[in-house]
């Protein structure tokens, strides 16, 4: 129940911020497909074997030439193994785990390059981001019960986006999401006098990440004439 509450209060504040935003310039709307992948006690480095599929959809309000925000969802598999064994102690655990993350953001990106204006030859920019995210986990057993299956995550990272027309583009992005708890895996610190080696590193929290592909729809907004002397 708690983990429902907060996430109808997370949609609830990413509506509130795209009514906010709503007299921006432009607007947009999107989807993309891409991967999650994970770094943790299973899994210390990046590796591309801990790739799992994963898709996002997203609303856009760019606020200024340089700044937009971004509400989205996005939603797929994390998984990692100890088939690689970087050490002793994780082969003899063999350990894994494989999770549906459900995750719910709000960014703000700024672009490099004067990108939008249509005099301009510069038909690319890329870009940063960062922000806020909630992430909701599903199909793992909580083994420990000091943790909650729904945490507060900061998403941040870089892209690149390219125009195919004045209404359509697409974007090539990578982001990171750090997090503040050391379960993501469902290892972390325990009883080490009793000599089964499912520990981990308490001290190291666990991430996970996004890369994807996305296509972007643009809807300007045409603003209608005042009457000065009202």
């Amino acid at each position: 129940m708690m983990a429902i509450r907060v996430l109808k209060a997370c949609s609830l504040g990413i509506l509130l911020l795209i009514h906010l935003t709503s007299r921006a310039q432009n607007s947009e709307v999107g989807f993309g497909l891409g991967a999650f992948n994970y770094t943790g006690d299973i899994s210390p480095q990046f590796s591309v074997s801990n790739l799992r599929p994963a898709a996002t959809v997203f609303y856009r309000s760019n606020m200024s030439k340089v700044i937009s925000f971004r509400a989205a969802v996005t939603g797929g598999k994390i998984a990692g193994a100890d088939k690689g064994n970087f050490d002793s102690f994780s082969g003899a655990r063999d350990a894994s785990f494989d999770i549906f993350a459900f995750e719910g953001s709000t960014v703000f990106e700024y672009h490099f390059l004067n990108w939008r204006e249509q005099k301009s030859m510069i038909r690319f920019t890329p870009y940063l981001f960062g922000g806020l995210g909630l992430l909701s986990m599903s199909g793992q057993e909580n083994k420990t019960q000091e943790y909650s299956n729904v945490q507060l995550v900061i998403p941040f990272g870089a892209g690149i986006k390219y125009i195919l027309n004045p209404k359509w583009y697409l974007a090539l992005e990578f982001g990171a999401r750090k997090t503040f708890f050391d379960y993501l895996d469902n290892i972390s610190d325990s009883n080490r006098r009793i000599k089964n080696y499912q520990y981990g590193n308490p001290f190291d929290n666990d991430n996970y990440y996004f890369i994807g592909l996305s296509l972007t729809r643009t809807f300007y907004t045409i603003p209608c004439p005042t009457n000065p002397y009202r």
